[in-house]
């Protein structure tokens, strides 16, 4: 069962035929900087933004690729970062005013362009938020953290629970002192909430719910605190892998991350099962320019309002950030969690390490400069 295990993982690898080369096109060497789709180059519209390049940095990372990228285009890339943020607040802001008013956006924006950075060895230019008291008003007390944390609706379960976890980057810039009684009433509340019976957080549809739980893994993880009720989780990923249609890479990846994540001893018939049905659900979002589409119709435009879908509601949804034109096309979004699906479904399955074949093959042609670091 385990060599039918890894055929069936390496055939999925032919899914990236075509990625690498998708994704070396969307390096812009002027800023250094990524797009996000094909459409979002040409013209004036779209700019690369940071999302994007932090997720192409974490790919090429990834996929053991990392020493193909010249010293010259890591100073570019670094300069990218450096130049996004703001010397009076210390946040990271893309150059579309709106993504300034969307908390989720912003506080990604800060966790990328920090982990980027370290990654690359350098350090932001100007003092970070939380050195200056330039934190949300939900970060002057562990009071009106928890009256915060109580406001936030989970009427979406994904959306809610990813303003959540945005919550995590601010506690990070604290003390450990300062942050403990933060994390507690974070902790306490999310317990408070779970489904005793699903293991699942919020409302909406199974894989929304699901997707939610994803988020909040994250804010698990950021603190080292294990994931309450795994095998609950685990009996409703079944249910959904199942009986749900994946329409968005979403769907896909974080069901294959919380599995991984919670490090459940599976059979093998079950993790074959799960492999074939993730790479099933991957294929139908592979798309001619050799990347991958966010959701099945389309690569949304402005993936920062992507997680409510048609006939679905939020309140207080934030204006939407265009990345791209929308086309059935590649995004960079997609890119990245079809490339953590992959390696996931590897450890998942105990198998041993592997890279892709495609990364040097398909990045070397469009990077006539890169040369392995120490050669």
């Amino acid at each position: 069962m385990k060599s039918y295990l890894e055929d069936l993982v390496a055939r999925g690898d032919g899914l990236f035929e075509g990625f690498f080369e998708w994704l070396a096109l969307q390096y812009d060497e002027v800023s250094g900087g990524f797009y996000y789709a094909r459409s979002s180059r040409g013209g004036e519209a779209f700019t690369p933004d940071i999302e994007s390049t932090a997720q192409a940095l974490n790919i090429i990372e990834c996929c053991g690729a990392g020493s193909l990228l010249s010293a010259e285009r890591r100073d570019r890339i670094v300069r990218f970062f450096q130049a996004k943020q703001d010397p009076v607040t210390g946040f990271f802001y893309d150059a579309d005013p709106r993504m300034r008013r969307d908390d989720v956006m912003v506080g990604r924006a800060l966790g990328y362009s920090l982990g980027a950075l370290h990654k690359l060895g350098a350090a932001p230019l100007h003092p970070l938020p939380g050195h200056r008291n330039m934190a949300p008003e939900y970060c002057d007390s562990p009071e009106v953290y928890a009256e915060w944390l109580r406001s936030v609706s989970l009427a979406n379960s994904w959306r809610g629970c990813d303003r959540l976890c945005n919550s995590a980057p601010h506690l990070m810039q604290m003390t450990a002192e300062q942050r403990q009684p933060f994390l507690r009433e974070a902790l306490s509340y999310f317990a408070s909430m779970q489904d005793p019976e699903t293991g699942l957080w919020g409302e909406g549809a199974p894989y929304v719910q699901i997707s939610g739980t994803f988020k909040l893994l994250t804010f698990y993880n950021r603190f080292h605190v294990p994931l309450p009720r795994t095998t609950e989780i685990y009996r409703s990923l079944r249910h959904a892998l199942r009986n749900e249609r994946a329409v968005d890479m979403c769907y896909i990846r974080n069901p294959i991350s919380l599995l991984s994540s919670m490090r459940m001893e599976l059979p093998m018939q079950a993790l074959a099962e799960i492999t074939e049905i993730t790479l099933h659900n991957m294929a139908q979002l592979k798309r001619e320019d050799g990347g991958f589409s966010r959701e099945i119709d389309h690569s949304p435009p402005a993936p920062n309002v992507a997680q409510v879908k048609p006939g679905e509601y939020y309140p207080d949804m934030p204006a939407a950030v265009p990345l791209g034109m929308g086309e059935v096309e590649g995004d960079m979004n997609a890119g990245t969690q079809a490339i953590l699906i992959r390696y996931s479904l590897r450890e998942l399955g105990r198998l041993a390490e592997r890279h892709l074949p495609y990364a040097e093959s398909e990045l070397l042609p469009h990077w006539a400069d890169a040369k392995r670091i120490g050669e």
